[in-house]
């Protein structure tokens, strides 16, 4: 299988909102009207795919668009779904200015200042992705009904008389509801795994010890946003292919993008609770998330880190994706230290990380280093370690090849 370079991939996927936003609705810019089953399609796709890669802007800029430039008359305003009332999408349009001015100011703030606001922009993204997907059955099943009832419509014209008998024609038969049962689920299905390859960069941004690197993911994305949009309004199919190709992209990064979205997660947790005040260490085992060097184990897998002390190692217990069949890999340190960070620390092997500890760790390192006998005790990771880390936060375990590994 072709290896896709994961800071690549997710380059693609944020970038790609411009272009899925606004041709959702390609066919209202043309004189006539079309009907046909690829137009409506073409159209949810790229709907659906832009709000799932920035829900708060896309439902925002969906329902903006649906206010001001589909709906003509007080009537149809009125009718149209909660997300294309004002009261809504001009405050996600706000929010999502604000947090595009807390990127652009992000670079001259200090980390200890700007790392609230990150953790803020990480669970709205979460929130946000909860209320977007709401906003995704209606759009499909007003796709669906609204194809169906034209073609209905235009078979009801025609007649034909068959050994004196009239039969209307089969496509004028009410299929409405069965095909939402059949596209709803799978509209849902690309918005989560476009949603979740989408909230991996905010969690990046989240974790990265920088905030050049923050500029670095948003540049990438402005640099490449006029393009796509001029692209989509020349031609909707090439919306629609783009939105194909940040789904397959999407597809092969499910395990990274759920691992990422976990740790991201707990992190949010674990900061705004203040979990390191009330956290204690268990004696044996206590819940780690995997690092880059741990052989066989997909990078921040989160697991248990269960500790032998008559043989002086370790077992690291984790269920991929959480739930399926439990997985058991052994490890074994040779100079094996806690790195103190500014916001998670580190149980590393020499250079090499092995575990990720979440924020509640903050001031028990020490007690992590007594309970696994990490001989090197406890050290400060200066710039050196926070640049591996950083480093791992782009890649994933060498042995996962599969897109269902999580």
């Amino acid at each position: 299988m072709l290896y896709i370079p994961r800071f690549l991939s997710l380059a693609i996927v944020c970038v790609i909102f411009a272009s899925t936003t606004f041709a959702a609705e390609p066919a209202a810019a043309t004189p006539v009207k079309d009907n046909s089953p690829v137009s409506k399609i073409t159209g949810t796709l790229t709907a659906v795919t832009g709000i799932a890669i920035s829900p708060l802007l896309g439902t925002g800029a969906y329902g903006f668009y649906q206010y001001y430039f589909q709906a003509k008359t007080p009537e149809q305003k009125a009718s149209l779904p909660w997300y294309a009332k004002p009261s809504f999408f001009y405050m996600a349009l706000l929010l999502a200015a604000a947090c595009a001015a807390k990127d652009t100011f992000g670079a001259i703030v200090p980390p200890g200042l700007k790392k609230p606001a990150d953790v803020l922009e990480t669970i709205e993204n979460k929130v946000s992705g909860l209320v977007a997907a709401g906003a995704v059955v209606p759009i499909t099943m007003n796709s669906v009904s609204s194809w169906l009832t034209a073609n209905a419509h235009d078979a009801s014209q025609s007649v034909q008389n068959v050994g004196g008998l009239a039969v209307i024609q089969f496509a004028a038969v009410d299929f409405t509801w069965f095909l939402n049962i059949l596209s709803i689920p799978f509209t849902l299905a690309v918005f989560a795994l476009v949603w979740m390859a989408s909230h991996a960069i905010t969690v990046l941004i989240l974790l990265s010890p920088w905030g050049a690197v923050d500029v670095v993911l948003k540049a990438a994305r402005t640099s490449v946003l006029g393009l796509l949009t001029i692209t989509a309004n020349l031609d909707p199919r090439v919306s629609a292919a783009l939105s194909l190709i940040i789904i397959v992209i999407a597809y092969f990064v499910a395990g990274w993008s759920f691992r990422l979205t976990v740790f991201g997660s707990i992190f949010c947790w674990d900061f705004f609770t203040g979990a390191k005040k009330r956290f204690k260490l268990q004696p044996v085992e206590n819940w780690v998330f995997s690092g880059g060097k741990l052989k066989g184990v997909p990078i921040r897998t989160f697991g248990r880190l269960i500790a032998d002390s008559q043989k002086g190692t370790a077992v690291f217990a984790y269920r991929p994706w959480l739930f399926m069949a439990e997985r058991r890999a052994d490890v074994t340190f040779t100079t094996p230290l806690v790195g103190k960070g500014l916001f998670f620390s580190t149980i590393r092997d020499g250079e090499l990380t092995f575990f990720l500890l979440p924020p509640r760790y903050r001031t028990h390192e020490e007690d992590v280093a007594r309970i696994y006998t990490l001989k090197g005790g406890v050290q400060d990771a200066g710039l050196r370690k926070a640049w591996s880390v950083l480093r791992e936060l782009f890649s994933n375990s060498a042995t996962e090849t599969k897109p269902s590994t999580a």
